[in-house]
């Protein structure tokens, strides 16, 4: 009798779907700050895994710039599912590799100071660039892009590298919406107040700004949130500028090659669900893409609100990109 119930287990095993002998893996590109341990990856990893019967594996890449340059490279034989990480200022120019699928996902749940229609590029949580300054050593900030600009050269901030940084790429753009075609000469002059430029945003904010070496810092109107609510103190503020503010929207999409198109989509929808948006606030320190209602903490009530968003459309940004990278290295280097 035992020998016979062993041997109908594994006849029942030899015809069990394949799905319940071995989870679909979904293999997500994404950036440091998501996937790491404090950032909002581990627990969306989480939640998504309990709605599948599959795994999530995060490939973690330097920006979302380097998440482009391995997609392009891989091209078609690329192991990626879904990419998360690109920008607004990065969008369109992955669109244009012809790598990507449509998403289908319902956008109707979307809170965003912009309207999104995009059929490709599902938004994730948003926010705007900000100067973030230390109020123990700089009480007074400047109230506006030009005031910042036109301070002394005792002033001293921190700003990230265009070419490698979400944030430095930002501000190029941001400085080009205010001055247009005058961004070079204002880069100029901002020029003898740069202590630095920063590979990435974490190596200026942490390694530099946290250890008081300058008290002013390129971050997001949002970074105070964290300091308010996980550090518990009011020392770090981001300075609301009269121009208004340069807005970024993070998305996601869909990898046309991928063989798990359907995990994928079922990944963007979650994307939206409150089981993934509960980790956006402060996980990764931003806007999430819909309204959380009373599940938003309370610290985003304290934040600046900027009159204006400063928002230039991805197709603007990836046909002058090059031509405004340009002017800001003759800039820096006359």
């Amino acid at each position: 009798m035992l020998i016979r119930a062993f041997a109908l287990f594994l006849l029942a095993l030899a015809f069990a779907p394949a799905h319940a002998q071995k989870a679909a893996t979904l293999t997500v590109y994404t950036h440091p700050s998501f996937a790491a341990e404090w950032g909002p990856g581990p627990a969306v990893k989480e939640a998504f895994e309990q709605t599948c019967n599959c795994q999530v594996n995060y490939v973690v890449l330097d920006s979302g710039g380097d998440i482009l340059q391995r997609l392009r490279l891989e091209g078609k034989s690329t192991q990626a599912d879904v990419v998360l990480g690109l920008d607004t200022a990065t969008m369109e120019t992955t669109r244009q590799t012809g790598l990507l699928a449509n998403h289908e996902t319902d956008l109707s749940a979307l809170n965003l100071p912009i309207n999104w229609q995009d059929p490709v590029f599902v938004p994730y949580d948003w926010g705007y660039f900000a100067f973030v300054y230390d109020t123990e050593q700089l009480p007074n900030p400047p109230k506006s892009l030009e005031a910042l600009i036109a301070a002394p050269d005792d002033l001293k901030i921190i700003i990230q590298d265009p070419r490698t940084s979400t944030p430095g790429l930002g501000l190029l753009l941001w400085m080009r919406y205010v001055y247009g075609d005058q961004a070079a000469e204002k880069w100029a002059q901002l020029n003898g107040k740069i202590l630095t430029t920063t590979k990435s945003w974490s190596d200026g904010y942490f390694s530099l700004f946290m250890n008081g070496e300058a008290p002013m810092i390129l971050s997001y109107s949002t970074s105070p949130a964290y300091h308010m609510a996980v550090d518990k103190t009011d020392r770090y503020q981001a300075a609301q500028f009269e121009e208004g503010h340069y807005l970024q929207v993070e998305v996601a999409a869909l990898v046309d090659s991928s063989d798990q198109k359907k995990l994928g989509r079922e990944f963007l929808d979650f994307m939206l669900s409150a089981d993934f948006q509960r980790h956006i606030p402060l996980k990764n320190v931003m806007y999430p893409a819909t309204d959380l209602g009373d599940e938003l903490p309370s610290v985003f009530d304290k934040l600046i609100q900027p009159e204006e968003a400063l928002y230039f459309d991805p197709k603007t940004v990836t046909d002058n990109r090059r031509q405004w990278m340009n002017e800001w290295l003759d800039a820096m280097t006359r």
